[in-house]
Order: C-alpha cells, then structure tokens, then sequence
C-alpha cells in the first residue's frame, strides 16, 4: 500500500546512502548478502559497507565484468551478491557476463546502475547510459526498475533480496524529489495510478514521475484532466493497468529519462498495440542521439524532459 506525501518539494535521502543503509540493515539479518563494488565505492558510499561489514564486501576494481562473474560465483555458493556501478558499466559493458553467468545460469545478480540518462551530467556522453533498460528487459526472466524516490528505492533493494534471478534497478545517486511517505509499499509488476484523470494518460517512471506529476497539475488547471501512473517496475509490466487506463482516453504519453527505444515507451506502445487500443499515443524521452557533458539540469531541459516540455507535446497532441 502506498500513500503521496503532501509536499512533493522536499527532496529525499540521496539514492546511493539509501542503498548503503539498505543494504546495510539486511546484512543484520540475513548472512547471505554480499556487497561488490567497481572502484567507486567513494562515489556510492559502498565503503561504508566496507568499513562495517569487511567480510561481505568484495572490491572488484575496474574490472565490471569480472564483478559479474564474481556475484555469479556467489550466487552458486548460495551469497545473494548486490553490486554496483555507473548504469552503462553495469549493462552494457558487462551485458555478456550478466545474460550468461547470471540469467542464463540461473543465479541471482542484483545490480544497481546508477546516474542514468541526464543524471550522469559532467561524466559526459560516454556515461549517459540511455539503453540500459532496453538491454535488461532483453534478459528472459529479468526484473527492470526505474525509482521514483528513496522510499521506493528502500523497497525495490529489500525485494530484490526476497527473489532470485537476475535484477536491476537504476537511479542516480543524488537525491530526487520525494513522492512516497516513509511506510509506502509497493508490488512487482504492479504499476501505481497517483492521480486520477479522464482525458490524458501519462505513464512514467524514474525520477521524472515529478514532472509527470507537475504536468498534470498544470493541465488540471487549463481544464485538461490527466491520470498519472509511476511504472516503476518496466519488465514485468502492468499489462492489464495500461489496458484499463488507456481505455477511452484521448491521448496516452509516455515520459522516461531513457532511449525511446526499447524503454518504458515501446513497452507500453507493445502492449497497446498487441491489444488493439486505438488511442493516440507519443513516447517521451531521448530521441535516438547519443548523451553530452553538462550540468543534471541543463542537460534535461537540453533533451527537453520537464514537466514543461510534456505539457506543451501534450497540448498540441491533445488538440489535433
């Protein structure tokens, strides 16, 4: 069960102390998870880990692949490995590791890929990973999430832990406006309608929920009534919450801070177009370009992905 917090201006905890602290608490109670870090464990706070727990916590070095087939080994002695890294090295980069030593073995890798899309800002073009998902959800039997908030981000790390099988979760390591009070619970493959709405469907996922959120709002004002839903969980997907949502709308938007290709997007656009829902859909993100340097909040608004540039796609979709 999960409840919005009233004031969604307060910013969270940071993604990468909630997975720190995550983790942390389920290594009290549970011996069998392990941390693996790749050299960046001052970046994510995984020395932390380190400092309390040395004897679960396994530094990989520069090596992610490696890192891979390492909690792939864990895994086969029974460890529930966490591991982490910049999103483009823990997918694309390690993808052959992960399809083969993790899904295709059947053992349990939990990989948290952190700064995706704009998040990735001064690291560059070479880290603005806009694909990860699309890889993942490639993976038979993998489950895909994009966090809203440090409250989601809590739960996905504590549910990953209940399940084996290959999972990934992304999020930058910053913090990100809040949307969830504290004793929110949630499901995977379950999506989670926030704002009701008759005339427009907006599905997103990430930290853009917020500005799926302040578009809505706007648009209630200038009598346009939009219904939000925050899919967090992309593979496996709510089939049936898009089939019912997307009914009788005029207009259903996808938002992400991902490739529209392969993301969140075309996994909507297949399970409308593989139902018949004849609704006029449009997929929002970055259009099939490569990344650049620049500041989290220049290079969002540089690949128009506010609350602002939705509103006025939707505006001039809703009218034609």
């Amino acid at each position: 069960m999960y409840t919005l917090i009233d004031d969604r201006s307060i910013m969270g905890k940071e993604f990468r102390a909630c997975v720190v602290e995550t983790l942390q608490e389920l290594m009290k109670i549970d011996d069998k998870v392990v941390a693996l870090e790749a050299d960046l464990g001052g970046a994510s706070g995984f020395t932390k880990i380190q400092k309390t727990n040395p004897d679960r916590f396994v530094q990989c070095g520069i090596a992610e692949a490696n890192m891979m087939g390492v909690g792939a080994g864990l895994s086969i002695m029974g460890y529930k490995p966490f591991m982490h890294t910049f999103g483009p090295f823990a997918t694309r980069r390690a993808y052959d590791q992960i399809f083969l030593s993790g899904g295709y073995a059947h053992n349990t890798l939990n990989i948290y890929g952190s700064d995706p899309g704009f998040t990735a800002a001064a690291n560059g073009g070479t880290h603005n990973t806009w694909e990860d998902i699309a890889l993942m959800r490639a993976i038979p039997n993998a489950v895909v999430c994009d966090a809203a908030d440090e409250v989601q981000m809590k739960w996905i790390i504590k549910e990953f832990s209940k399940l084996s099988g290959i999972h990934y979760v992304r999020a930058s390591r910053k913090a990100a406006r809040k949307i969830y009070t504290d004793n929110s619970t949630f499901e995977i493959g379950k999506g989670n309608i926030l704002k009701e709405g008759k005339d427009v469907l907006i599905i997103s996922a990430g930290q853009l929920v917020s500005e799926a959120l302040d578009c809505a709002i706007s648009l209630e004002k200038q009598g346009i009534s939009a219904e939000v839903i925050d899919m967090f969980c992309i593979k496996p997907i709510d089939r049936d919450l898009i089939l019912s949502e997307a009914k009788n709308k005029k207009l259903v938007m996808t938002l992400e801070n991902h490739s529209i290709i392969g993301g969140l997007g075309s996994a909507v656009a297949e399970v409308i177009a593989e139902n018949g829902i004849a609704v006029k859909f449009k997929r929002i993100g970055m259009n099939d370009r490569f990344g650049e340097v620049g500041t989290a909040d220049w290079l969002q608004k540089k690949f128009k992905l506010t609350a602002e540039d939705l509103e006025a796609e939707i505006k001039k979709l809703y009218n034609m």
